[in-house]
């Protein structure tokens, strides 16, 4: 059965906690990059790809340190968009939501890059590094799931008499 579509208000709310998880998604990342040998460099995939989409509608991408700003605020909208979902589903199970959504999103970085001609070395460069691309894109889902739970019992304690909030 198909559910309707959830208020407008439920879908703002679910940003919270879906910037939460593309947060910790992002500070793992970039922590990583200053700190292993061989990180994930899921923000190379990242500068790619926004250099391919500026030139595609015919402009010129930044450079350097200014490219690598702007592909960390995409990163942080778009995975905060895509962690939301974790928010937007029933109550029940959150961390399950969270998990699934997280480990697609790793799978799909490690997997994805090469076909849509971005390169595979950056996740993929060794099995350590699909490994953590995996797993940090699933820290992302479960720190989403986390900011859910949360929400949901302040919820709770704000809801007036059994009514509904939302």
């Amino acid at each position: 059965m198909i559910e309707p579509p959830a208020p407008p208000r439920l879908v703002f709310r679910a940003l919270g906690p879906g910037l939460a998880g593309a947060t910790a998604l992002t500070l793992v990342h970039e922590g990583a990059r200053r700190v292993l040998k061989h990180p994930p460099r899921m923000d190379v995939l990242g500068m790619r790809s926004l250099k391919k989409g500026i030139r595609f509608f015919g402009g010129e991408p930044a450079r350097d340190r200014q490219l690598h700003r702007q592909t960390l605020a995409a990163d942080l909208v778009s995975n905060g968009l895509f962690f939301s979902l974790v928010a937007l589903g029933r109550p029940k199970r959150p961390y399950l939501r969270g998990a699934v959504l997280g480990l697609l999103a790793g799978l799909g970085a490690v997997v994805l890059p090469p076909k849509l001609g971005l390169g595979r070395a950056p996740s993929q460069a060794r099995p350590s590094t699909s490994l953590l691309t995996v797993a940090w894109y699933t820290l992302g889902g479960l720190v989403a799931a986390r900011a859910t739970r949360r929400l949901m019992a302040r919820s709770e304690l704000l809801r007036p008499l059994g009514r509904p909030v939302g």
